[in-house]
């Protein structure tokens, strides 16, 4: 057997590498301040960007890096309204135009004719007349009157006569 062998030494339970011989990246500690006061370093590649902010360790506020220039502010864009994307669909005058028609509609009597009113689908019409004829039928569909409507009462006779046959 081997003199180097591992004996006694589980799967995973501990590394016997070291630190001798691996060369670290060059970093730089990166100094930032919240706007609490709380102080702390970050290390960096030499090679990355350092992020002009940082989420503080201590109380998670927006921290900023120490000596140096203050972020630039982003340009938002406007929210789109309604009207915006009517206009990216239509004409100052095509909207006019529509407008004049719907007010002249109100003006002859409203909207109240046949724009409104829609016959049913003729599914629904056959669908409604299944279930009131299967409701007709389960309504005429009676129990006999001579049974009783409790079951306990015939459990309670079972076991009346189960104990006078023992």
């Amino acid at each position: 057997m081997s003199e180097r062998a591992l004996r006694g030494t589980r799967l995973g339970a501990t590394s016997y590498e070291n630190d001798a011989g691996i060369d670290f990246a060059p970093r730089q500690d990166i100094e930032y301040v919240c706007p609490n006061e709380h102080r702390f370093i970050m290390p960096f590649s030499v090679e990355a960007d350092v992020p002009p902010t940082w989420e503080c360790k201590v109380c998670g506020a927006v921290a900023l890096l120490v000596d140096g220039a203050p972020p630039e502010e982003k340009a938002g864009k406007p929210a789109r309204t309604h009207w915006d994307m009517l206009l990216e669909r239509r004409s100052v005058a095509d909207l006019e135009e529509v407008l004049a028609e719907r007010l002249a509609v109100l003006r002859d009597g409203g909207i109240a004719g046949a724009d409104i009113v829609r016959p049913a689908p003729a599914r629904t019409i056959a669908g409604r007349a299944k279930k009131s004829a299967a409701a007709a039928k389960a309504s005429a569909v009676k129990a006999p009157a001579g049974k009783p409507k409790n079951t306990a009462g015939r459990s309670a006779a079972r076991k009346t006569a189960a104990r006078a046959d023992s």
